[in-house]
């Protein structure tokens, strides 16, 4: 049972702005949310190179290919950083995964929408990535080392995905009118669910309270969302695009822009298994798994001959 000396100290350190380190002391709660949180986190790292590496070989130049490869290269770095972090807290890589392919954790519900166009790939890197900085850059401050320290490279990268996507989005709305037509259409489709990344309203939330104590999350899912919204809307205005929502209006008062309701129960179908794509996400990465047993065994017998080599010298 958890001495509330313990929990007291482990709040101290908290409150003092000081990072919690694996060896360090921790409620098993705190321990619970983290390994959720970010193995999420590293599912949906890992998960998102789905939609866009069905695009490498449609990529309409050698540049862009080039790009999306480095991209998705990035992701799959992203995703090991996350395990890594998630490992210091006493579970295993295979655990996790197994978590994940069971259905017991879960990934970020943009990830089971459809890439359709080159447009999306675009709009997934203006806007999908565009709100994970928008939450990643509070989680460089989360109160976790491990994860801490892994936002921070992670955050670095993902500016340059935002930055990629946009100018996809760019080119297109500045091209044809069939060109432009595109990019508008992969807007609407991928705005909402961009929105709904950020997780339920606060008072919906049932994490929310101990993360903000524990300072694992700096800042709320609403204030997040709203400062993308605001940021967001003035990019979209510069290329020439419409943000897909009717009741969107600045308010000068409050100066922020005022939006309408996000659909919350299409956001509860994605998360619970019932999204467009769900089922296909989830089979691919189990084949993939799968299929890349004997990459794993060769590793590991490899690591264990050169230990060997090396005790023997």
């Amino acid at each position: 049972m958890e001495s509330t000396n313990n929990l007291e100290k482990f709040q101290t350190i908290i409150d003092a702005d000081t990072k919690i380190e694996p060896k360090d002391w921790m409620p098993e709660d705190y321990r619970k949310h983290l390994i959720r949180q970010i193995s999420q986190h590293a599912h949906s790292e890992v998960i998102g190179m789905q939609p866009e590496g069905n695009w490498i070989t449609r990529a309409p130049s050698l540049r862009a290919k080039l790009i999306l490869l480095a991209k998705i290269q990035d992701e799959a770095g992203h995703g090991l950083y996350l395990y890594s972090a998630c490992e210091t807290l006493g579970i295993s890589r295979e655990e996790l995964i197994d978590q994940l392919h069971t259905g017991k954790a879960k990934y970020s519900s943009i990830f089971n929408y459809a890439a359709i166009t080159w447009a999306d790939i675009g709009a997934i890197g203006w806007l999908v990535d565009g709100a994970a900085i928008v939450n990643q850059i509070s989680l460089q401050r989360t109160s976790y080392g491990p994860y801490s320290r892994a936002m921070i490279r992670i955050c670095k990268e993902e500016s340059f995905h935002q930055r990629q996507g946009y100018e996809i989005m760019g080119k297109l709305a500045l091209g044809t009118p069939e060109q432009k037509e595109m990019a508008q259409d992969a807007l609407n489709r991928w705005w909402w669910p961009s929105l709904m990344m950020f997780g339920p309203h606060d008072s919906d939330s049932p994490h929310s309270g101990k993360a903000m104590t524990w300072r694992i999350k700096r800042e709320s899912n609403d204030v997040l969302r709203q400062r993308f919204i605001d940021k967001t809307v003035q990019q979209a205005e510069v290329i020439g695009l419409k943000i897909p929502d009717d009741k969107l209006k600045w308010n000068e008062a409050k100066g922020v822009y005022e939006h309408g309701e996000i659909n919350w129960e299409e956001f509860n179908q994605v998360i619970n298994g019932n999204g467009p794509l769900n089922k296909i996400r989830l089979a691919n990465h189990i084949s993939a798994h799968e299929n890349g047993a004997w990459v794993r065994e060769a590793a590991n017998a490899y690591a264990a001959k050169q230990k060997k080599e090396v005790l023997v010298a």
